[in-house]
């Protein structure tokens, strides 16, 4: 029976200029910036996994706030519309 060692790759260093220049204009496609959000953070082992992450938990933070902030505004609205 063959014993395979697992492997795990390392992110190497810090990331160059040029690494965040094209991680920034990938960032600015929509859609994909949130598959490679995902492909980042959840992926095999990258530089910018960290980001990713941070990134995803800010958007969905963003989104339950503005899913709050739409709310009060309709009830307010229906609350004092009559009918």
């Amino acid at each position: 029976m063959e014993q395979h060692e697992k492997v795990q790759q390392q992110p190497a260093g810090d990331m160059s200029v040029g690494e965040w220049l094209i991680t920034m204009l990938i960032m600015i496609i929509p859609i994909v910036n949130i598959v490679m959000l995902f492909v980042w953070g959840f992926g095999s082992p990258d530089k910018r996994r960290n980001y990713a992450r941070a990134s995803l938990i800010w958007m969905a933070i963003s989104i339950v706030l503005i899913i709050i902030f739409y709310g009060a505004i309709f009830a307010i609205i229906f609350s004092t519309s009559s009918f």
